[in-house]
């Protein structure tokens, strides 16, 4: 069986330049967007239950623009004054640049790193290393806490918000040739969703080491996997199957 309709968990793309819309049209087939996944805030009463008290900190610790929506709402429901003086600290520019959003950009209370690995922005805490760091995450994170303590940065870890299964309706159809998934979560939403769910001819494809060991642990077949030497994007590797499918050359 040939794949014509495709799921990709994720959002739809905000530019009609999209490789998927390149090669959905190239190879005809229908690709849909549908996040298996989605953010949910903590409740202001949820997040006093950790019992930390944000006035308490010099310092801020955001590896994601998610996290600094969540942090300011927050503050805003809990009706905490942020002072002037706190400093961010941001793993990307385009992060740190995010916060021009809530507060007024200066470069003396704003840094951030150029990789997006917190490892890289460990130079500029250890420098200031008098702050009371608060570092905002999801439920769900990388664990990279080993770095901050090794360096003996003064830090709390606060889960502001959560991943959550993004539920499918009674009426919403789904009748995928193809599944494409970049988390593990997206996973455990498709067997919550679906717990009876047959794979059978249904093609799953995915993005990164995680995604594919959670793909196996469930018992399902992986049909496309990236990032390879031949596909270093998920689209990339989804050209490269389809093209394979219809035995088609550049």
């Amino acid at each position: 069986m040939k794949v014509k309709k495709i799921l990709v968990s994720q959002p739809k793309p905000t530019s009609e330049k999209s490789p998927y819309y390149e090669i959905a049209q190239k190879y005809g087939v229908d690709i849909e967007f549908r996040p298996f996944i989605k953010v949910e805030g903590l409740t202001a009463k949820e997040f006093r239950q950790s019992k930390i008290a944000i006035q308490d900190y010099t310092a801020i610790i955001f590896t994601a623009r998610t996290a600094i929506d969540h942090f300011f709402r927050l503050c805003e429901e809990m009706r905490v004054t942020i002072p002037d003086t706190m400093k961010y600290f941001c793993t990307t520019e385009s992060i740190a640049l995010y916060l021009q959003k809530y507060t007024i950009y200066r470069k003396r209370k704003i840094f951030h790193a150029d990789t997006g690995k917190l490892a890289d922005l460990i130079p500029f805490l250890v420098k200031h290393n008098k702050e009371k760091y608060l570092y905002a995450v999801s439920d769900v994170h990388k664990d990279e806490t080993n770095l901050l303590d090794n360096h003996k940065i003064n830090y709390t870890k606060a889960v502001m918000y959560r991943t959550v299964s993004n539920d499918f309706g009674p009426d919403e159809k789904f009748d995928y040739d193809m599944l494409i998934f970049f988390s593990p979560s997206g996973i455990a939403s498709l067997l919550k969703n679906f717990p009876k769910f047959q794979q059978d001819e249904i093609k799953i494809g995915c993005f990164g080491a995680t995604t594919a060991k959670a793909v196996k642990d469930a018992g399902l077949r992986l049909d496309v996997e990236a990032p390879s030497v031949k596909a270093p994007s998920m689209t990339a590797a989804l050209e490269n199957f389809l093209k394979e499918e219809n035995g088609s050359e550049e």
